[in-house]
């Protein structure tokens, strides 16, 4: 009898132990999923509070001054771009007192010249030039052709501008306004606005919502990045790192520019409220290539930044909130579609504050992009090349930096993985002891 009795203690001891293993492996998985959820809920919403109040402050900020110094303004041009009446004749149509247009274009047969020279007829009151040649001095054909314009320029500030660029009247006051006395340069990223179909939807929700938005996030904690749609510089910052030249550093010349800058002990700033690119009609490989090239470059130049990436977007949480939903026995469509209107709610909520283009369909086109992301992410590690309007090009170093980024990374790993076994070896043991 007694036996028995020792016998059925032992079991529900073991029962008991055993439960507890259980619980304690179900409640782990359980936090870390509502851990995740919260924190990157919280950046998010964080996030986009920092952004409407930047964009609200500058919309109440006093008319600008005239009194600025004459600047050159380079835009180099390469094909015609969707709505390139509209953002080329806005080259001529700043309320700036003193500067010059330096249009740059690498061959003579390119279609966008008889629309310049047009435009330059109808506005021969700008002072306005049109520079072609092509000049091989790096890899970046868009930088081989700002070469001319930027030795050309007359004056001591220049201006670099893609041609899909649509400039208010405002334009270059606006660049000077965001100027400091540490600044080395001011950029602005792309806004998508005019936006046709389906997929030029989803590139205005990566562009504005997106991309802007994260970019004027780390710019308010002094980490800001050059964009190259426009970059205001004064030219003895520039000179003084080697001259135009020394872009050709980087791939991409917004990448070395950033590098340029940071270097010389000064800031890249961002214009107060970004600039409106008109998109018009748009592929999804249009938009899969621009996303992919933009992604590659930011591996290429900024590998630390570009890691957390993965994390990005509003799938990882929506799929840690379904988790949370069958752990707890919650409606599983009706959570997931509570939280994903919170969460494409508050971006929507920062495109109305800031006034950029905003449609009903919003939480399709953003929960397409955020399934595009981690995509993105998978075909930025793998790939090297992508094409930059007819050019095939490469990100070059990027296998050594990788290796070298993995040697660092690896005895790190290593030791967490060597860890976690010690830890499962004590749990088993623990497990099988009576």
């Amino acid at each position: 009898m007694l036996t028995q009795l020792l016998i059925a203690e032992r079991m529900s001891s073991q029962t008991c132990h055993g439960a507890g293993l259980n619980l304690a492996a179900m409640t782990a998985p359980i936090l870390a999923a509502a851990t995740f959820c919260i924190t990157v809920t919280a950046v998010q919403l964080t996030s986009i509070a920092i952004a409407i109040c930047r964009f609200r402050l500058a919309g109440r900020r006093k008319p600008l001054s005239d009194l600025y110094p004459p600047v050159s303004l380079v835009r180099p041009l390469c094909g015609i771009d969707n709505y390139a009446d509209d953002t080329l004749s806005s080259t001529f149509e700043l309320d700036f007192p003193n500067y010059e247009i330096l249009f740059c274009v690498a061959a003579a047969t390119d279609p966008v010249l008889p629309l310049v020279k047009r435009l330059m007829t109808a506005n021969s009151q700008v002072p306005a030039k049109l520079l072609v040649g092509d000049e091989r001095a790096s890899p970046n054909p868009k930088l081989n052709n700002v070469l001319k314009g930027w030795r050309a320029a007359a004056h001591r500030w220049i201006i670099i501008a893609d041609s899909n660029v649509l400039m208010p009247r405002d334009y270059i006051q606006r660049l000077f306004a965001s100027w400091r006395a540490d600044t080395g340069l001011v950029a602005s990223p792309p806004i998508g606005c005019r936006p046709d179909g389906i997929w030029a939807e989803v590139e205005c929700a990566f562009l504005n919502t997106y991309q802007a938005r994260w970019q004027y996030l780390v710019d308010l904690f002094g980490f800001g990045f050059a964009q190259g749609k426009t970059m205001l510089w004064r030219r003895a910052d520039l000179e003084r790192a080697g001259g135009i030249e020394a872009l050709a550093k980087e791939v991409a010349e917004d990448a070395a520019a950033t590098k340029v800058v940071r270097s010389a002990g000064l800031r890249v700033r961002l214009i107060d409220r970004p600039l409106a690119q008109p998109l018009g009609r748009r592929s999804a490989a249009e938009v899969w290539n621009r996303q992919l090239r933009w992604a590659r470059l930011r591996r290429a130049s900024f590998f630390l930044y570009f890691l957390p990436e993965i994390l990005s977007g509003g799938v990882p949480p929506m799929l840690a909130v379904a988790f949370l939903a069958g752990a707890f026995g919650w409606p599983l469509m009706l959570s997931v579609a509570g939280f994903a209107a919170l969460w494409y709610g508050a971006e929507m909520a920062l495109a109305a504050a800031a006034e950029w283009h905003v449609s009903p369909l919003y939480p399709l086109y953003a929960l397409i992009r955020d399934l595009l992301l981690p995509a993105l992410f998978v075909a930025a590690l793998r790939g090297n090349d992508f094409v930059w309007r007819g050019n095939e090009m490469q990100v070059e170093r990027m296998r050594m930096q990788r290796r070298r980024m993995m040697a660092r990374v690896r005895p790190r790993v290593q030791k967490i993985a060597a860890g976690s076994r010690r830890r499962l070896r004590s749990l088993r043991e623990r497990m099988s002891s009576p």
